[in-house]
């Protein structure tokens, strides 16, 4: 509520004016900072959804473009029909970031929806030398979404802003805060693998980094997890077990890869009952407080680009 006339604040802001390529995430509330800054006649680069087919899309409109046209662009559609690819040696710069928020702080802290696209994105730019440490990042949100955030929920990778933009206020937080200066490597997680096999630049981004001599190891390399027969042995004859049932499990998910978080996550159940086909698992352990305990670490993990559903087992049985 409100974006189309938040985003109209860039056009008061002078890093906007003086820019001359934008970076704006592809969410729907970014929609008119789109068209504004196709308007005002400068290079739009959108981040490629979930970066699957390369970093950015350069929109291109046609010649003699009119506005309703412009306007089309800048959809997620118009970003289908009217772009062409930029990869890591587009040698692209960068003047002007514009990303979305969940919450915000006055003093620049940011949340996102955390997946941690918009972090990853801005530390592919500044590894492939598409952004500068003054590069200007701006947030458009509704006012509600600026709330007190405390600095310990942040880490180093984490991504903060410069200019809060919402539709009654241009906030500049004058944040200190040091932006992401790369991708850290050796702070991966199994989510981190997953998007590692899913983002193919991201493979190759690495591949460049340690031509370069620089330190690209990951978070417990070459103890990756693999498929196994069983998790741990199974109680025979034992009393009363707790199941977690866990859904909406990606056709391309194998159990191998649900192994792995079950492991980082200290959930590894007692028995597991692969279903791939009808896009589930069950997860039998010992105790309810077990379960329950799996439930609480489980949920909002993401597998193959789909947050799982993980609650306790409607039936249960002896």
């Amino acid at each position: 509520q409100g974006a189309s006339h938040a985003a109209t604040r860039l056009l008061g802001l002078q890093e906007f004016k003086a820019a001359r390529a934008v970076k704006i995430n592809p969410d729907a509330p970014q929609k008119n900072a789109r068209f504004l800054t196709l308007e005002a006649r400068k290079t739009l680069l959108v981040p490629t959804p979930r970066l699957r087919t390369g970093l950015f899309n350069r929109i291109v409109p046609p010649s003699g473009a009119t506005k309703e046209i412009l306007r089309v662009c800048a959809t997620s559609q118009g970003v289908k029909e009217y772009s062409v690819p930029v990869g890591l040696d587009g040698k692209v710069r960068v003047d002007l970031v514009v990303v979305g928020s969940v919450a915000v702080s006055e003093k620049g802290w940011r949340i996102g929806k955390g997946e941690g696209y918009a972090d990853m994105e801005y530390a592919m730019m500044v590894s492939m030398g598409a952004v500068q440490a003054d590069t200007p990042v701006i947030t458009i949100v509704h006012d509600c979404q600026v709330v007190d955030i405390a600095e310990e929920l942040l880490d180093d990778h984490d991504l903060t802003v410069d200019y809060i933009l919402t539709p009654t206020r241009t906030i500049k937080t004058n944040c200190k805060r040091l932006k992401p200066q790369g991708i850290i490597w050796h702070k991966a997680t199994p989510k981190s693998y997953e998007m590692l096999e899913k983002i193919p630049i991201l493979k190759s981004l690495r591949y460049i980094e340690k031509q370069a001599g620089k330190d690209v190891a990951l978070q417990d390399e070459g103890q990756r997890c693999v498929e196994s027969g069983s998790l741990s042995p199974s109680l025979e004859g034992s009393g009363t077990i707790t199941t977690v049932y866990v859904g909406d499990i990606p056709p391309s998910v194998r159990v191998s890869e649900l192994k792995c978080p079950l492991r980082e996550f200290r959930a590894t159940p007692f028995r597991l009952n692969w279903q791939g086909a009808q896009h589930r698992a069950f997860l039998d352990y010992r105790d309810k407080a077990t379960a329950e305990s799996a439930v609480s670490s489980l949920k909002g993990l993401s597998l193959g680009g789909d947050t799982l559903r993980v609650e306790l087992a409607k039936n249960q049985r002896n």
